[in-house]
């Protein structure tokens, strides 16, 4: 079995990908808290599960970081967006009211899956919103200061990226980037600037990006790796 799919009652779901590219066996833990493990494909799937039984206390400790998360919706939370103020209380039915800026969100079981399907949508709403109003204008503002050129831009809910710039020169921004601080938002579109002429992540790509941020290139880009583009939190709102 290269690749198959098996549950392990201490950890949960597990997916097995034997990759001829793959040069050792690597575990990751995907935001839903499955695991994806890849091997090289000529690796025995039972030294893949020892090695699996051997990380199980890093693999657990990861699925608790992710864990911890997890917006925790309560009775009185304020969630204050680049844009909205979002306030959350307990109620007799699940209900949405949105006056102005202000966003009320009666929530009847704030643990329950349905409810948390509610506020992930509505994040998203919001997310796109601001994102569509601020994300092309600001990403404009910045090619204009330091000379860089684009196509298209456009807003997308990406789970696998901030940004992307195709061979066209067409730019992409998750509209998770809203959760971000505005430095952290900068960089990405700085980021993505700059692939607009240097295509690959090569030595020259970081001296040009480190150019058109002070010097914080490397120190910016693992500010970022602190987030997730998947689930939403406290403390990124």
């Amino acid at each position: 079995m290269a690749t198959g799919t098996l549950f392990i009652k201490s950890i949960g779901k597990v997916t097995l990908s034997g990759n001829k590219r793959s040069k050792r066996i690597k575990i990751s833990i995907k935001p839903d808290k499955s695991i994806l493990v890849s091997f090289p494909f000529y690796v025995p799937v039972k030294e893949v599960l020892k090695t699996i039984e051997k990380n199980e206390s890093w693999i657990k400790e990861q699925q608790q970081s992710l864990l911890n998360k997890e917006l925790l919706i309560s009775d009185g939370l304020v969630l204050n967006t680049k844009c909205h103020k979002i306030c959350f209380y307990k109620g007799d039915v699940d209900d949405v009211v949105v006056k102005e800026k202000t966003v009320t969100v009666m929530l009847k079981d704030p643990d329950s899956g349905q409810s948390r399907d509610l506020v992930n949508r509505l994040l998203t709403k919001i997310y796109r919103y601001e994102a569509m109003n601020t994300l092309p204008e600001r990403l404009k503002r910045l090619a204009g200061k330091y000379g860089f050129s684009y196509n298209n831009v456009t807003i997308r809910n990406n789970r696998s990226n901030w940004g992307s710039c195709s061979s066209k020169n067409n730019i992409s921004l998750n509209l998770q980037m809203m959760k971000l601080p505005d430095e952290l938002i900068d960089y990405i579109l700085l980021h993505e600037l700059v692939h607009t002429r240097i295509k690959d992540h090569s030595l020259q790509f970081w001296q040009k990006l480190d150019q058109v941020t002070g010097g914080k290139a490397k120190e910016l880009a693992k500010e970022v790796k602190k987030y997730s583009t998947y689930s939403f939190s406290n403390e990124l709102v």
